[in-house]
Order: structure tokens, then C-alpha cells, then sequence
């Protein structure tokens, strides 16, 4: 039985272009219920959008929605269904493309300018509508430079591992409940997922980071719009790789978060982006040359009996899909608009407004049923795998869909194309926690979609490659 080991790739047109979304200084930008300030002040990095385009090498007949467009957005998280459609279906319209092939997957900076349209009252609120309008044309112009600079190239995705993320479900020692901060004690997914975009000639086009971890580095003391960490990751991955834009894929990041946050020190989110970058560079390192793998050539006896490996020729998988398909999730016993509605009206803290302003647009999205259908999104790519899904699910998803589906790369994507809240496991619904009394879902929808997915990969992985 002959033994080889290979990284899963993918070989097909490839194309990445990037622009600068950076939002107008004053804009309403307050995302913290703690902050005592409204307005961006100043801007730490820019904002980006980056996006990376999949084609086959040639257009066949088979039923997929080719291009796929995969854009990285430095934003935090939709509040309406309307202003993420305004996006979403602004860039579909305008370029003709399939929903199933759109994934647009925000990096969940906390730092960034309010996406809320409905903020517009608020102090910096009315620039946030033409904010919106230059996204969704730097978008749609981006996906157009992809495309028109698309090639052939081959991607590979190899494991790592970086310990910048840490558990954040932190039992408060003077009350029966949980707190977000760092728990030294608790368990934390440090998976590091990176895609190597090559060209033919060996150039790099691209790399992609898929890491688990909360942008919340800089907390409600930061008057800056930033990317937090992603921007200096960025920064030191892109000057080792001959400046191809990186892109940052946010992870299932439900309860992880850097140890040191919360803090107005961007020299801090810098560090932390440093720590992200290297361990990429040292996953990247590691990768073999396209189209290479490792395969067992037998025993050479010496002082030990050594087992040898030789790079031997591996072609990259050709294959691309991609589908769209719905779940309907349960959704737990929830408040009434009106019952909502007045808890806001009531409220006087800040904190506490915050709070009933977030639930009472988490419910207009759910609305007044029993279930929501959820949509989520599998591509395949050779031999790897994109999830995405709207809402913050815990590590427990890209930790279950890796160990089913070992010899694949699986991309795990938090906050794409919306946002309905947090997907805790079932075992932490006993708890007081945040993202428990946050979540409009049952216990058991994170359980749900983790089935889900993994029968639609099941099902795309039959079809053969």
C-alpha cells in the first residue's frame, strides 16, 4: 500500500485586487456600550477590502456559479438584513453574479465605523450612508480588477498553529456568571489555516489567513478606526511575500480573543499582529513547491532502520462548486418587539441601551416564528473546503468539520454575508454568558450546523474530483 502525504490544493484562474474602504473621519463609529465617545477621531491603519477570485481553468458545462468571489471586508457586523443586502446584492447586480459564488466575510473589527444605515440620528450618522455606497463600489471595482488580472495558479493550504487566541468565557469569581475576558484556564482552538497563491513562474499572487480569534484588542477607550490586529498581520505577511495582498478569513471565533485587550494602545494591537504574522511566515515556510508531496520510499537500514520520504509529483484537484442551502435553526423563548422596544425606552445606562439596541435588531432579523432558515455556503476548491455562515459560532464548528474531514482543508468563516449572533454549544446554555443570552438560537443549533455542513462537504466530495 503505497504511503503518501500531500497538502490540499487547488489549480485553477485566480485573481486578487485590493481598495482602500477607510471611512471619513467623524463618522459614527460607536460599537462598545462602555465608549463615552461617538466619533471616529483619527485612523490607526487603513481599511481594507480584498478580494480573491476562483474560475476552473476552463469553463465547462457542469452547473456551478462560476466566478467565485471571496471579498475580506475591515468591518465589524451587519445590524440589518437591508444595509448587508445593500452590499451583497449590490455587487451581485451589478456584476451579474451568482449568490451561491459571493462570500462577502468581514474580519469582525471592533474598531470600525457603524454599518447601520438606521444610525443615521446619530451624532457622525449621516455619513454613514455614503459610506456604504463607496464599500459597494470598491467592491464591485475590485472584483472587477480580480478578474481582469485572473491567471493560472495553483492554491495550497497548510496546518499551523499560533497561540494569540485564548479562551474568553471567564468565570467572574465574585458573581454566579461569565465575563468576556481572558480565562488562562480555559480551552482554546490555536488552528492556523494558510492558502499559498502561486503563479506558474513562482511568483506569490496571494495568501490567505484563517485564524479564530476576536478583533477586541482595542476596546472602547480607542477613538481610532482600525483594523486591529489583521492590519499589522497583514503588514508583516505581505513584506515576506513580495507584497501579494493577504487576506484575513475571521474564523469560528465565538469565544476567543487575544489575552491582552480592550485597551486604546495601538502599539498593542500592532504587537498582536506581529505575533499573528510571524506564525503564518512559519507556516508558509514549512510548504513544500506546487504540485509536490511526500511519499515513503522504503527502509534504509543503519544504526536505527530509517524510513525515507521523497517529494515525489502530486497534481493539484480541479474541482469547484459551490452551494447555498438553508438550514432552519430553533430559535429560544424570546422577548416580544414591543416588550423590547420598551426595555429601550427604559434603559438609561449606556451599557444598557447598547444592550437593548443590539436585541432588538437581532429579533427583527429573526422574526416572530419558532425557526429562522439560515443560510450557509460551501465551496469547494480541489481539495479544500470555504464555510460560511452568518452568525459567531464557537471553535466547536471548524474544530468537528476538521476532524471529519482530515485530508481536507477546512476554511472555517464567522460573519459572512450577516449576522444573527453567537452559535454557543449546547453544554454552555445552563450558563449565565454572554453569548448565551445573546444568541437568538436553541441549545443544539451549533450541533445542527455542524451535521449540516458536513453532510453538504459529504456531498460535494462524492461527486468526485
Amino acid at each position: 500500500m503505497e504511503r503518501l502525504h500531500t497538502w490540499p490544493a487547488f489549480r485553477g484562474r485566480i485573481g486578487v485586487a485590493r481598495e482602500d474602504i477607510t471611512p471619513p473621519q467623524g463618522i459614527y463609529a460607536k460599537n462598545w456600550g462602555a465608549a463615552t465617545h461617538d466619533v471616529a477621531e483619527g485612523v490607526h491603519r487603513p481599511l481594507t477590502v480584498t478580494v480573491l477570485t476562483l474560475q476552473p481553468d476552463e469553463q465547462e458545462a457542469e452547473n456551478a456559479p462560476f466566478p467565485l468571489v471571496l471579498a475580506s471586508l475591515d468591518l465589524g457586523w451587519w445590524r440589518t438584513r437591508e444595509d448587508e443586502w445593500f452590499l451583497r446584492g449590490g455587487v451581485i447586480d451589478a456584476l451579474g453574479l451568482d449568490a451561491r459564488g459571493v462570500l462577502l466575510a468581514l474580519t469582525h473589527t471592533h474598531s470600525g465605523p457603524a454599518i447601520c444605515q438606521e444610525d443615521a440620528d446619530q451624532p457622525g450618522g449621516h455619513l454613514i450612508a455614503p459610506y456604504m455606497e463607496r464599500v459597494r463600489d470598491a467592491v464591485i471595482h475590485a472584483v472587477r480588477q480580480a478578474l481582469n488580472t485572473a491567471q493560472p495558479a495553483t492554491l495550497t493550504v497548510a496546518q499551523g498553529v499560533c497561540d494569540l487566541a485564548t479562551n474568553r468565557d471567564l468565570p467572574d469569581p465574585e458573581w454566579e456568571r461569565y465575563v468576556c475576558g481572558y480565562f488562562p484556564d480555559g480551552p482554546a482552538d490555536t488552528t492556523l489555516l494558510v492558502g499559498r497563491v502561486t503563479a506558474d513562474n513562482g511568483q506569490s499572487i496571494a495568501t490567505l489567513v484563517n485564524y479564530a480569534c476576536h478583533p477586541t484588542t482595542l476596546g472602547w477607550e480607542n477613538r481610532k478606526i482600525s483594523p486591529d490586529f489583521v492590519g499589522a498581520m497583514r503588514e508583516v505577511v505581505e513584506a515576506h511575500t513580495g507584497g501579494a495582498p493577504c487576506l484575513f478569513l475571521q474564523g469560528a471565533s465565538g469565544e476567543l480573543a487575544p489575552r491582552e485587550q480592550y485597551t486604546a494602545d495601538t502599539a498593542i494591537a500592532d504587537a498582536h499582529g506581529q505575533h499573528l504574522g510571524f506564525a503564518v511566515l512559519a507556516t508558509l515556510a514549512g510548504m513544500p513547491p506546487n504540485g509536490q508531496g511526500m511519499a515513503y520510499a522504503g527502509v534504509v537500514e543503519s544504526g536505527a532502520p530509517l524510513g525515507i520520504w521523497r517529494r515525489v509529483h502530486y497534481p493539484p484537484a480541479r474541482a469547484l462548486r459551490a452551494v447555498q442551502a438553508e438550514l432552519p435553526l430553533r430559535l429560544k423563548v424570546l422577548p416580544s418587539l414591543d416588550a423590547i422596544t420598551a426595555m429601550l425606552q427604559q434603559s438609561v445606562e449606556p451599557f444598557a441601551v447598547e444592550r437593548a439596541r443590539r436585541m432588538l435588531r437581532v429579533r427583527r432579523m429573526v422574526g416572530e416564528g419558532t425557526a429562522v432558515p439560515v443560510p450557509f455556503w460551501v465551496w469547494q476548491a480541489g481539495e479544500a473546503f470555504f464555510v460560511g455562515h452568518p452568525a459567531e459560532a464557537y471553535s466547536l464548528f471548524q474544530v468537528a468539520l476538521r476532524q471529519r474531514f482530515p485530508r481536507n482543508a477546512i476554511f472555517a468563516l464567522n460573519v459572512v454575508n450577516g449576522h444573527y449572533g453567537y452559535l454557543p454549544p449546547e453544554a454552555l446554555f445552563s450558563r449565565d454568558l454572554y453569548a448565551v443570552w445573546q444568541t437568538p438560537f436553541a441549545p443544539g443549533c451549533l450541533e445542527d450546523a455542524v451535521e449540516f455542513c458536513a453532510s453538504l462537504i459529504r456531498g460535494m466530495s462524492e461527486v468526485g474530483t
